[in-house]
C-alpha cells in the first residue's frame, strides 16, 4: 500500500460532554485530540482533523482542518465523506478525537489484514469500533449517496460497501472513549 491519510473526526457537537468541543476538552492535562494526534501521526503520511468549530485551535497543530460539507452535524460518516473529499492518498484511516488510547498500530493491522475490501474497520475482543476504519477514497461517492438518502448508521455503510472487521490484539482500555465529565474523571483511564 502506498501512502495513507489519517483523518481525526473531531466535527461532533458533544452533546454528551455538555456541548463542549470534545477533542478541545483537556485530559491529563492535554486536549483530546492531541492524545490521538500523538499516536496516529507515527502510522500515516499526513494528518487531517475534521472539525466544525474553533477550526483555528485545530489549525494550531499544523494539520490540515476540513469541515462537514453537509449541515447540521450528521455524524461521523460526513467526517468521513469529507476526509475521503480532500484525501489526495488512495487510503483513508479514521479515529474519532475522543479514543486517547487508541492502538499504535491500528492502521497496521487494519491494511493488512484488509484483504480486498475497500474498507474495514476494527473491533476488540468485546465489540466493534467502526470509527477506527480504513477506506478507500473510491468510497466517497457512495458515501455521499448513502447521506444523501437521510441514512446515518457507520456500520450499515461500511457493511454494504463489502467490509469487514478486524480484531485487533490489544486490551479492551486502548480503545476507551473519553464521551462524558465522568468518563474524565474515571481512574480506570
Amino acid at each position: 500500500m502506498t501512502a495513507l491519510t489519517g483523518v481525526i473526526l473531531a466535527g461532533g457537537q458533544g452533546r454528551r460532554m455538555g456541548g463542549q468541543d470534545k477533542g478541545l476538552v483537556l485530559f491529563r492535562g492535554i486536549p483530546l485530540y492531541q492524545h490521538v494526534l500523538q499516536r496516529l501521526r507515527p502510522q500515516v503520511d499526513i494528518v487531517m482533523i475534521s472539525a466544525n468549530r474553533n477550526l483555528d485551535r485545530y489549525h494550531s497543530s499544523g494539520c490540515r482542518v476540513i469541515s462537514d460539507t453537509l449541515p447540521d452535524y450528521p455524524g461521523p460518516l460526513a467526517g468521513m465523506l469529507s476526509g475521503l473529499q480532500a484525501a489526495q492518498t488512495e487510503w483513508v484511516a479514521f479515529c474519532s478525537c475522543d479514543t486517547p488510547f487508541v492502538p499504535t498500530d491500528y492502521v497496521e493491522q487494519l491494511r493488512r489484514q484488509r484483504a480486498e475490501t475497500l474498507c474495514v474497520w476494527a473491533r476488540s475482543s468485546e465489540r466493534d469500533h467502526p470509527a477506527l476504519a480504513l477506506l478507500h477514497r473510491t468510497l466517497a461517492q457512495p458515501l455521499a449517496d448513502y447521506l444523501q438518502r437521510g441514512e446515518r448508521r457507520l456500520m450499515q455503510f461500511l457493511r454494504e460497501q463489502g467490509g469487514h472487521a478486524v480484531t485487533l490484539s490489544q486490551d479492551e482500555a486502548a480503545f476507551r472513549n473519553v464521551n462524558t465529565p465522568e468518563d474524565l474523571e474515571d481512574n480506570a483511564l
